[in-house]
């Protein structure tokens, strides 16, 4: 699925399913395949995401329906699992990026989305 933000494009993999959504970026890079990962949540309402055992540091974004309500930029990998940050945001689906790209990009708390299949 593509995800449009301004004029930018993310090919993302989607995780829907209780374990791709907990596993999400686990030891995983972005690479020519995809460069998002979009998680869409089976409850609307506050959600909570951490970077255990992840490679490189991500943003995170919150997203209602077609809105960012909340953005968590360059999250850094954490590998104990009591000591990992929480990063919670309103919505019904999470996209994760490159580290970095909210600000490169410009994208900022109330812009749309955009989805496309192709």
């Amino acid at each position: 699925m593509n995800i449009f933000i301004n004029d930018n494009m993310f090919k993302c993999r989607v995780c829907v399913t209780h374990q791709a959504i907990k596993d999400g970026m686990k030891n995983q890079t972005f690479n020519m395949s995809f460069n998002g990962m979009l998680f869409l949540m089976p409850t609307h309402g506050q959600q909570s995401f951490w970077m255990y055992e992840c490679i490189n540091p991500l943003d995170i974004i919150f997203i209602d329906g077609d809105v960012i309500t909340e953005i968590h930029p360059m999250c850094p990998p954490c590998e104990d699992e009591s000591g990992c940050i929480q990063y919670s945001g309103f919505g019904d689906q999470v996209l994760e990026i490159v580290g970095g790209d909210c600000h490169r990009l410009g994208i900022k708390v109330g812009d749309l989305i955009k989805r496309s299949m192709y």
